[in-house]
């Protein structure tokens, strides 16, 4: 992977976001056996399917396409689910990345609504803008996912439309289909605005 995208450990008070290894297989696979209503268009990996899916991970990593992590809540040490940078974009010319998404964000059902999701997208974001010093970072999900949608709208990040036919669709029974995409971003000069916000949410318990 290029040193350009390569991501240490980041560190919260919540969480803790650590590359992926397969020694996080075991947690994962807990998490993801949790209440699965949530996932209706989410890549969620079942229990037994953990082991194939972070070594699939791990080989986005090794293209240099992803940067995976297991969230893990400090808490109690345990790995409650994962997240990733995606898609790096680089300035014309130069090895440095301009752009990035976050995204293959899931979390189990007992880590949601817990300041879990909002501190892991501010160490990101935060590791995105100050160290890698992007222009812009993108998020988006399925169109119809209405409850994905108000989450990355709830973290502050602008919505700019649809792209329909985009993305491969992650609904189950649609496999080889593509999907509408509901497209959000966060550019250099929103960071500041949108950090102070993240950390209001994570004050207020949200």
């Amino acid at each position: 992977m290029p040193t350009s995208f390569d991501v240490p450990e980041l560190r919260g008070r919540l969480v803790r976001l650590e590359p992926l290894d397969p020694r996080h297989a075991g947690d994962l696979a807990a998490a993801a056996s949790e209440d699965r209503s949530t996932y209706a268009f989410t890549v969620v990996p079942t229990g037994d399917a953990v082991e194939t899916y972070v070594g699939e991970q791990l080989a986005r990593a090794a293209a240099g396409s992803m940067c995976p992590f297991a969230v893990v809540r400090v808490a109690d040490g345990r790995a409650v689910g994962c997240t990733a940078f995606w898609d790096p974009r680089r300035w014309p010319g130069r090895d440095d990345i301009c752009a990035v998404e976050i995204g293959w964000t899931w979390l189990g059902a007992s880590a949601q609504r817990k300041g879990v999701n909002t501190e892991a997208k501010l160490l990101l974001l935060s590791h995105a803008f100050d160290e890698m010093g992007v222009a812009r970072v993108d998020l988006k999900t399925d169109a119809r996912n209405e409850r994905s949608r108000r989450a990355i709208e709830g973290l502050g990040a602008r919505f700019e439309g649809v792209l329909r036919q985009w993305s491969p669709s992650r609904a189950p029974g649609e496999e080889g289909l593509l999907r509408d995409s509901a497209m959000f971003s966060v550019i250099a000069a929103e960071w500041a605005a949108v950090r102070a916000h993240l950390r209001r949410r994570l004050d207020t318990g949200r």
